[in-house]
């Protein structure tokens, strides 16, 4: 028997089911999932289409954050794979506790509509272990680990240390360096704009992640360096002159991600750019 639809496809719908507070905390996920894909799945082609389907709903799920109301047949698109393949990855993903699937129906009709994809964020391991009995002939104050960790954490608090230790701690976590992934010229431009190295490198991060695998094969990509350099500059520019005139904008991730994904969809026609 068919399920009932509850849920209606609306702004606040999406932004009742986000599940990440901010980009960064998405991203670590998404990194921690293609870990588990690459010790999980044995088949390398497998692997590649999984990992660049999560790439997929990641960097189409910046507007509310982890939620995605893309449909099947654009992701397969994307992916330029069938329609079934993608159902398949979408389903494996799900037994793999990654996302999970809403059915979702349109407000004006309440007929079914794409479903709202959902990256699951990584779940804390708990421990299954009993606190142990307080014995009857000596009463004890129970101890459990949350408080155990508190008192570990007050007694290291309590440590002195020498001015010179005291000052080199201070320096190492006032450090701020940029990624070696991220190239010297984008970061050159970038941080005339953004002091914080944390930016910078998220900034590169989003610019990746459009970068899309072409060729599963080889793990080729749309983009050579060359091209993804130049595009990353660019939209740079483009959001430097945005926030200009719109100071309203607030997830300057999100609306990046939309700017380079623009842009290479764009550029990926033009001829003269791709020679």
């Amino acid at each position: 028997m068919k399920k009932r639809i509850d849920v209606i496809a609306s702004v606040d719908s999406f932004h009742n089911l986000s599940t990440f507070t901010d980009i960064e905390d998405m991203n670590k996920t998404v990194r921690a999932y293609r870990d588990t894909i690459r010790m999980s799945i044995k088949r390398a082609d497998v692997q590649a289409r999984l990992i660049a389907l999560l790439e997929v709903l990641k960097r189409h799920s910046c507007k509310q954050i982890g939620v995605s109301y893309m449909n099947k047949n654009t992701i397969a698109e994307k992916l330029e794979v069938s329609y079934k393949t993608v159902q398949r990855l979408m389903k494996k993903l799900v037994d793999l506790g990654m996302i999970k699937q809403i059915a979702m129906k349109r407000k004006k009709d309440m007929l079914q509509t794409a479903n709202t994809i959902i990256i699951n964020p990584v779940e804390e391991e708990v421990s299954d272990k009993t606190a142990a009995k307080e014995s009857e002939k000596c009463p004890t104050i129970k101890t459990n680990s949350i408080s155990l960790k508190q008192n570990i954490n007050n007694k290291r608090n309590t440590v002195t240390l020498t001015p010179n230790v005291e000052k080199s701690v201070d320096n190492i976590t006032k450090a701020n360096f940029v990624a070696h992934w991220v190239p010297e010229q984008f970061s050159k431009l970038t941080s005339y704009f953004y002091n914080d190295a944390e930016t910078i490198n998220e900034l590169w991060k989003v610019v990746k992640q459009n970068n899309k695998v072409v060729n599963f094969e080889n793990n080729t990509r749309a983009f050579n360096a060359d091209q993804e350099l130049k595009i990353a500059l660019q939209s740079v520019k483009e959001l430097v002159m945005k926030i200009k005139f719109n100071k309203g904008i607030k997830n300057i991730f999100g609306y990046f991600n939309g700017i380079v994904n623009n842009l290479m969809d764009k550029l990926y026609f033009d001829l003269d750019f791709m020679e």
